[in-house]
């Protein structure tokens, strides 16, 4: 994320065995090292397929017990400050992962708190479906009953949106991470991201998890999403600009920071990128942002966050990349060890 210019981040990790650690801990622990702005996620799943819900039960939680962890990460981690380099959401999985109970007790939590609420919505048809047949209505609409539309709230994917949903999600001021590299591996379908933003719905852009998108840079996404609108509504329907408005200025909004995020103004925090764009892959472009858009990948210059320069000439100065790439290569071999010796 670092090396694609992306400076402030989310993550939504909602799988924790009762074996696994502190996950949570761990996440913010990374982040700090390498020196990125983080606002990680207690995620939770307690709806099992025993229950009628689609994941495993060995991968679900107890009611209590998530409030309880999810309550503790707050007071753990969550920074209050203007400046903060960690804040919390609280982020149960999805409506066909989680009761409405723990939805609902989510919300009054995280309002109790005042973090921020998020979970998946409208990814795919089968969600819409199951919603229709449990809850006799669309994924927004129970969500809605459950007090889970709002500015305090951002939603992952929101493809399958129809017109009724864009204009509470913009009434309301609920927010979309649009995964447009995600959303087209696994054939989810196209957001109706300019329809979302002219009805007043901050978008951002998301790389959801490598479990659907193995690269997980910035740019990539910034380029995907003003491909993919123009594949669905036409060569104008968004432009290079707007495409990095939403990685800019609509991820800062979409994550509450727009106060101090998102764009270069008197008075905000010093997170700053420069991209590389006099090499022969952009020099003969005569728009900057089409090229650091639509031309080729753009090397990282500096990146700074809170002032601290994090990039230097394409590197993280925190660490060597050769140390990085090491830690990962053991710790993919452990998992594969493990997955292998579980069965």
């Amino acid at each position: 994320m670092l090396l694609s210019g992306c400076t402030y981040t989310t993550d939504h990790h909602y799988v924790f065995p009762a074996e696994g650690g502190d996950c949570l801990a761990a996440e913010i622990k990374a982040a700090e090292g390498l020196g990125i702005r983080f606002h990680p996620t207690r995620g939770s799943m307690d709806l099992g397929q025993s229950k009628g819900g689609l994941p495993p039960d060995n991968v679900v939680e107890d009611r209590d017990q998530i409030l309880i962890a999810t309550e503790d990460a707050i007071r753990r981690f969550h920074d209050t400050a203007d400046d903060a380099m960690v804040k919390i959401a609280v982020a149960p999985c999805s409506p066909f992962s989680v009761t409405g109970e723990l939805m609902k007790e989510a919300a009054e939590l995280a309002r109790r708190e005042n973090v921020r609420l998020h979970t998946h919505l409208a990814e795919t048809i089968d969600e819409e479906d199951f919603c229709q047949e449990k809850f006799g209505c669309s994924p927004t609409d129970y969500v809605e009953s459950l007090g889970w539309l709002g500015s305090d709230v951002w939603m992952a994917h929101a493809i399958h949106l129809d017109d009724s949903a864009v204009a509470k999600f913009g009434k309301t001021g609920t927010g979309a991470a649009h995964c447009p590299s995600s959303n087209a591996r696994l054939g989810s379908g196209i957001a109706r991201v300019q329809d979302l933003v002219r009805a007043g719905a901050p978008v951002g852009l998301g790389v959801d998890g490598a479990a659907s998108n193995e690269n997980g840079e910035l740019l990539t996404e910034v380029r995907a999403a003003a491909l993919w609108a123009r594949l669905k509504d036409g060569p104008t329907a968004m432009s290079s600009r707007e495409s990095l408005a939403l990685a800019t200025r609509g991820g800062a909004k979409v994550l509450g920071r727009d106060k101090d995020l998102g764009s270069i103004e008197v008075g905000k925090l010093a997170d700053l990128v420069l991209w590389k764009l006099d090499d022969i892959g952009h020099i003969d472009i005569v728009d900057p942002i089409a090229a650091l858009v639509l031309g080729p990948k753009a090397e990282v210059t500096a990146l700074l966050v809170n002032g601290e320069v994090r990039v230097r000439h394409g590197l993280i100065t925190a660490k060597s990349h050769e140390d990085i790439a090491a830690e990962a290569a053991r710790a993919s071999k452990r998992l594969l060890s493990s997955a292998k010796k579980a069965g």
